[in-house]
C-alpha cells in the first residue's frame, strides 16, 4: 500500500523539507500544498494564523486523506501543532527551530536563530531554549524579509543581496572575543539561500538545517525502514502533485518543482 504524505507550507520553502523526504520515500506519493494566498506567515497575528491553518485542514484532509502531514514551516508549527494533532486522527510531524543540536555544536557558546518574526516571539521557541540551551547565549533574529527573498531566489526573480546581508547581519555577534559559530535555520525558506548566505557572512559559521531529520521522523512515523542512510537523490520516484491556496496552477511540473527547489538550496 503506498504511503501518502502531505507536506504543508506557507509557500515553497517546504520544498527543502520535501527533498530529503522523497529520498529516504522514493515510492510514497507526495501531495506538496503551498499557501500562498496566506504567504507570508511570519506577518500574521497568532490567533487569525490558527483559524486560517486548522481551517484549511478541514479541507485538506477530507480532499487528501494523507496517511502522514508534515508542517514544513516553524511559524506554523510552533504554533498550531497541538490543536491540529487533538482535532485530526491521522499523525502530523513538525518544524521547530533546531536548538538543542546547535547548543551541542557550539564551541564559542553564541548561538544565533534566524527565524521569521513570529517564530521567534513564540513560547515554544523559549521552551525549547529554557530546556536545552539554558548556558547558551541565543540571539532570536526575526527576519521580515527573508522569506520572501527565498521565493524570489527559487521562481528565478533578481535577488536583492544587499537585502540578505542586512537581513542576516543581526546573527553575527562578537562579544568578549567570542564570535556566533552556529546559525539555526528556522524557516524552511532559509536553506533556498543557504549558499548566498555563506557568500555574505562576515566570518564562516556552522548552520544548520534540519531538513533530514525531519525527513527520518517522517519515515519513522510511516513505518518505513530506509535500511540506514538514504541516497542523496533518487534517479526517479512517485509523481506527485502541488497544490496552491490561491488556486493558480503549479509554475512547473512536479518533479521539475522538487528539482528547482533541490539547485536552490545547493
Amino acid at each position: 500500500m503506498t504511503t501518502r504524505i502531505l507536506v504543508f507550507d506557507s509557500g515553497i520553502g517546504g520544498v527543502t523539507v520535501l527533498g530529503p523526504i522523497v529520498a529516504r520515500m522514493p515510492d510514497a506519493e507526495i501531495v506538496y500544498v503551498a499557501d500562498d494566498a496566506g504567504f507570508p506567515y511570519g506577518e500574521w497575528e497568532a490567533d487569525s494564523l490558527k483559524e486560517r491553518i486548522v481551517a484549511l485542514f478541514e479541507t485538506l484532509i477530507a480532499e487528501h486523506r494523507p496517511d502522514v502531514v508534515v508542517i514544513a514551516c516553524n511559524t506554523a508549527s510552533t504554533l498550531v501543532l497541538p490543536v491540529l494533532r487533538a482535532r485530526f486522527a491521522c499523525p502530523f510531524v513538525g518544524t521547530v527551530p533546531a536548538i538543542k543540536p546547535a547548543a551541542a555544536l557550539t564551541k564559542t557558546g553564541i548561538v544565533a536563530v534566524l527565524a521569521t518574526p513570529a517564530t521567534v516571539k513564540r513560547d515554544y521557541t523559549f521552551d525549547l531554549i529554557a530546556d536545552h540551551a539554558p548556558d547558551t547565549a541565543i540571539v532570536l533574529v526575526g527576519s521580515h524579509r527573508l522569506a520572501g527573498l527565498a521565493e524570489d531566489r527559487f521562481f528565478d526573480r533578481p535577488l536583492d543581496e544587499a537585502a540578505v546581508a542586512a537581513e542576516i547581519a543581526p546573527c553575527f555577534v562578537d562579544k568578549e572575543g567570542q564570535r556566533t559559530d552556529v546559525v539555526v535555520l528556522a524557516c524552511t525558506h532559509y536553506p533556498l539561500l543557504e549558499n548566498v548566505f555563506r557568500r555574505l557572512a562576515p566570518w564562516p559559521v556552522s548552520w544548520i538545517n534540519p531538513a533530514d531529520a525531519i525527513a527520518r521522523r517522517v519515515a519513522d512515523v510511516a513505518g518505513i525502514a530506509t535500511g540506514g542512510d538514504a541516497p542523496l537523490w533518487p534517479q526517479a520516484f512517485r509523481e506527485g502533485r502541488v497544490v496552491f491556496t490561491s488556486g493558480r496552477a503549479a509554475p512547473f511540473s512536479y518533479a521539475t518543482f522538487l528539482e528547482h527547489g533541490r539547485c536552490g538550496a545547493g
